[in-house]
């Protein structure tokens, strides 16, 4: 199991904006080219988006279903990556004084990365996830900053 986390310099609201919003999951997924909404409102239980990977010149298509949806604290994600199988991907959103400690918690579950699953593999999320959750705090402070939200250095 990877987890780790990221302070980011806003509040919680303003991780959810982005979060709840399909189109900008390509802005902060680390390897994503591109994502749109795919079944349901995202992101109530159950709906998903799709999105393409690219790999030099492979692409390789995807989904993400909800599976736990609770604002403010939970917001809990499915990926499917077609042979390499399923990955639970959970959110845990806090306030943390003007700020926001956002902790990710990922593991394989079916498929190829569920049956070799190991500690080397953990550490390649961990690099993975701190490119993601800065990512995810660079957006979230920019758009924090253009709605004339103060960010705290």
């Amino acid at each position: 199991m990877a987890v780790r986390h990221q302070l980011v310099r806003s509040e919680p609201s303003a991780v959810w904006a982005v979060l709840e919003d399909p189109s900008r999951y390509a802005d902060w997924v680390v390897g994503t080219a591109c994502s749109a909404p795919g079944e349901g409102p995202w992101p109530e239980v159950g709906s998903s988006l799709s999105y393409t990977v690219r790999v030099g010149p492979k692409e390789f298509h995807g989904s993400t279903v909800v599976r736990r949806y609770e604002p403010p604290r939970w917001l809990e994600l499915e990926a499917r990556s077609g042979p390499f199988g399923t990955a639970r991907i959970a959110f845990d959103i806090r306030s943390w004084g003007d700020e926001t400690l956002l902790i990710v918690d990922e593991h394989p579950l079916r498929g190829f990365a569920g049956a070799v699953h190991n500690l080397a593999i953990d550490a390649l999320l961990q690099i993975r996830h701190r490119d993601m959750l800065a990512r995810l705090a660079k957006v979230v402070e920019r758009e924090s900053a253009a709605d004339g939200r103060e960010i705290r250095r």
